[in-house]
């Protein structure tokens, strides 16, 4: 596979942009992935109030989802071991950033494939976060691009592998993990119960015709 033609067009348009939009572009693929970190906190915070066991079993399987993933890339990064297109592109322009070191491989680009698990996790725990999470893993896949550290194919095929990775976990471990949520709820035990929430009101319930002190 060879995508060093689009690479040279990018990392050349990247060179012409202004400081600031480089400098962004810096930030952004460094420590982009913290913010999806965020937002796993926050979905979980989010479920440990709601009814059923489900939800919360989503909100932990996004981040244990996304690790998979992680190693699935890098599992298929030690076998590939393609060179960095910042030493191997003729030609090109230095990248924005330092290249990694040689035996750091190229394919396929592990924040891309964080960021298309933990894109895909996110929306299956709470559907509307698709609509933020999708863009920000474009984002991160193109600036791994942008700053020169990556060919086009290796960040795209990132963002397939993380993302079908995910979607497989998640699948898979529902059903079990739901199942876990729900005993520990029922367990009573006090740390427990406020990881995985005790659901609405404290899991307390409102029986018609009985009223609660």
């Amino acid at each position: 596979m060879d995508s060093s033609g689009l690479y040279l067009d990018i990392t050349g348009f990247a060179r012409s942009t202004p400081g600031w939009v480089q400098s962004a572009f810096e930030a952004w693929t460094a420590h982009g992935l913290l913010l999806f970190g965020v937002l796993f906190t926050a979905v979980w915070w989010r479920s440990r109030a709601r009814d059923t066991p489900r939800p919360v079993a989503l909100a932990v399987l996004a981040p244990l989802a996304t690790a998979v993933a992680y190693v699935a890339s890098e599992a298929v990064k030690s076998t590939v071991a393609e060179e960095r297109p910042c030493r191997a592109v003729a030609g090109a322009a230095a990248s924005l950033v330092a290249c990694p070191a040689p035996g750091d491989w190229s394919f396929p680009s592990n924040h891309a494939a964080i960021a298309g698990a933990a894109a895909v996790a996110l929306a299956l725990a709470v559907r509307r976060l698709a609509l933020l999470t999708a863009p920000l893993a474009l984002l991160m896949a193109f600036s791994r691009v942008f700053v020169g550290v990556h060919y086009p194919h290796d960040v795209a095929l990132g963002l397939l592998l993380g993302g079908s990775v995910a979607a497989l976990t998640v699948l898979a471990l529902t059903g079990p993990i739901s199942a876990i949520i729900a005993a520990v709820r029922a367990s009573g035990v006090r740390a427990a119960v406020w990881f995985t929430g005790p659901g609405p009101a404290g899991g307390t319930r409102n029986v018609p015709g009985c009223r609660l002190s």
